[in-house]
């Protein structure tokens, strides 16, 4: 045993009169005494718990089978509206892509159209259609006069309701 782990005989001086006090070890003097940790850390301080607190803590440790059933049930339920919930998102990803491929179908009905169009377009000369109307099929200007103009209230097409007067 070392110098400073002796207890020294009574003095009068006590540095430390809490329930805390280590060992009730007295100091003299001005030096710092040297702890033994080892028995500090196997003693474990005693928590003195609240009868309330206990009493709750039991509480929330049971669980009754009306609870049990009740969890049960919510969770079922919330399995189901998760689910539902996939499904539609599903469902709106598959409708937004069929959108998407339709359109992309009416974009190249569109563009064959066009072309097909363009196609037909230049291949009628209006050169050669005048001169089978005007030389084989005998057809001729229209004079002045034989213009007959009328005034449309729709603006689209002209009802005719009675015999053109000549």
């Amino acid at each position: 045993m070392t110098e400073r782990n002796r207890k020294r005989p009574y003095t009068g001086k006590r540095t430390d009169t809490g329930r805390n006090a280590i060992n009730n070890v007295y100091v003299y003097g001005n030096t710092a005494r040297q702890l033994d940790v080892r028995t500090a850390i196997r003693e474990k301080p005693k928590r003195t718990h609240n009868h309330a607190i206990r009493k709750n803590r039991e509480k929330a440790m049971l669980m009754n089978p009306g609870y049990v059933l009740f969890l049960a049930f919510a969770m079922v339920i919330s399995g189901i509206i998760l689910i539902s919930y996939i499904r539609l998102q599903s469902d709106i990803t598959n409708s937004i892509n069929h959108i998407a491929s339709l359109e992309s179908q009416l974009n190249d009905l569109k563009l064959s159209n066009d072309e097909e169009y363009s196609r037909i377009e230049s291949s009628v000369n209006l050169e050669e259609i005048k001169r089978i109307a005007i030389e084989e099929l005998g057809m001729t200007y229209a004079a002045e006069g034989q213009v007959v103009e009328y005034a449309s209230e729709g603006g689209d097409y002209v009802r005719q309701i009675a015999d053109i007067p000549e």
